[in-house]
């Protein structure tokens, strides 16, 4: 059935309504920051916390209309390109206040190291228990799915993941994260590009607001999607550091240690528009693009993050050779390294039951027990172990999923 014709389509009113809705709400932010208004931390919370929510629905809406002009795989790593800018701005800044002064150096990995755990601790469990718990039973006697099926395309997501991190781990085996390494990486971001645009493009079934969108003509139907990813990113990228500043100033009023504000505190206000669209979908059925979604935004981490450390570390002065780790750093990269091999293991079979999302879920969780940097070795000693378990009990994926960034065929799942 056509979008248009479809019995879910509002009115266009409606829909037109929601979209203006969605920008006004991140008027009362941008007013803030351009008139240099300087409201009291909690205010400043809802503030800029607003138009991070009205920008992910725009980011939501833009990306299921895009499908018609691109492939899904393609336009929800665009999704998540533009849902992470407020993560790229703050680490950006953090690393290239480091390569002047000291004091910054360890607030990038810091904030790098918390950013990806918890899209992987966080993120993916809650999409996976939301999905589930939305599903019902279909027949008399059937039981509720205990797992949640991936689309055949994640498996360029996962290869990408396990390429990188074969990258990565050089970092803390060296105590360095070399601006070559950072090249790298970026190069193979851009082979991860190439590989989903390669992927055809599928006429999308879409309802609501997106459907209304996606039946204007191409020319409008572009220029509106253009003007929402736009106008999103400019209110993510306003809305960002106030709202982590905001939270941070809170966490430090109740004395909570600023390397530990900025690697949790900071990276919740700015994966924010991330997990509100990966929700969003979750919530609407759409748990294919929910997981999508957190899956592209790891690898956006994983990769251009990362990648983009030493090189912002150089341009604020710190030298070609790249961003050096202390032993603290060293075991935070550790640990994300180990949990994202755990991530990537048990999602080869393109499927997360509900044992795997609770096991990544408690996992995440303990670290907050042990905050050492001894335990957070013997953690990552976990993380490994139950990681080559996986990799055992799902071995025959992997061939497939190594050579997913350099096939042109879509992946079998």
């Amino acid at each position: 059935m056509s979008s248009l014709t479809s019995p879910h389509l509002p009115t266009a009113r409606a829909s037109w309504a929601r979209i203006s809705l969605a920008v006004l709400v991140g008027v009362p932010a941008v007013t803030c920051r351009v008139g240099g208004f300087a409201p009291s931390p909690l205010v400043s919370a809802i503030i800029y916390g607003a138009a991070i929510v009205g920008a992910s629905l725009l980011l939501a809406w833009a990306a299921e209309a895009a499908e018609h002009d691109m492939s899904g795989g393609l336009a929800i790593a665009l999704l998540a390109f533009v849902a992470v800018l407020p993560e790229y701005a703050v680490d950006a800044y953090f690393a290239y206040r480091g390569g002047h002064d000291p004091t910054y150096r360890s607030y990038a990995a810091a904030n790098m190291t918390g950013s990806n755990r918890l899209l992987l601790g966080i993120g993916w469990p809650l999409v996976v228990l939301i999905a589930l718990s939305r599903w019902r039973r279909a027949k008399p006697g059937e039981v509720r799915p205990r797992a949640l099926p991936l689309e055949p395309s994640a498996r360029v997501e996962l290869g990408a993941l396990l390429l990188a991190s074969l990258v990565i781990v050089i970092a803390p085996l060296t105590g360095q994260i070399y601006l070559v390494l950072g090249l790298l990486l970026f190069g193979l971001y851009a082979l991860y590009l190439r590989r989903l645009g390669s992927a055809d493009i599928v006429e999308p079934e879409l309802i609501g607001t997106p459907a209304l969108i996606g039946g204007l003509p191409t020319r409008q139907r572009r220029s509106a999607v253009g003007a929402m990813f736009l106008v999103a990113a400019g209110l993510v990228l306003t809305a960002a550091a106030p709202f982590a500043n905001a939270l941070v100033a809170t966490g430090e009023s109740l004395g909570i240690d600023r390397f530990l504000l900025v690697q949790w505190v900071a990276p919740l206000a700015s994966e924010a528009p991330e997990f509100i669209v990966a929700v969003l979908f979750a919530l609407r059925g759409s748990s294919g693009k929910a997981m999508g979604t957190l899956l592209s935004s790891k690898v956006n981490q994983w990769m251009l993050l990362v990648g983009g450390l030493p090189l912002m570390y150089a341009i604020g002065g710190g030298g070609l050779i790249g961003l050096p780790l202390d032993a603290r750093q060293s075991a935070e990269v550790t640990l994300t390294l180990a949990q994202t091999a755990l991530g990537v293991m048990l999602l080869l079979p393109l499927r997360i039951p509900r044992w795997a999302a609770a096991l990544l879920l408690c996992l995440f969780l303990s670290q907050f027990l042990i905050t050492a940097g001894s335990a957070r070795y013997e953690l990552s000693v976990v993380y490994v172990a139950l990681a080559l378990v996986a990799a055992y009990v799902n071995r025959r994926y992997l061939p497939a999923t190594l050579a997913a960034l350099g096939t042109g065929r879509r992946s079998r799942p």
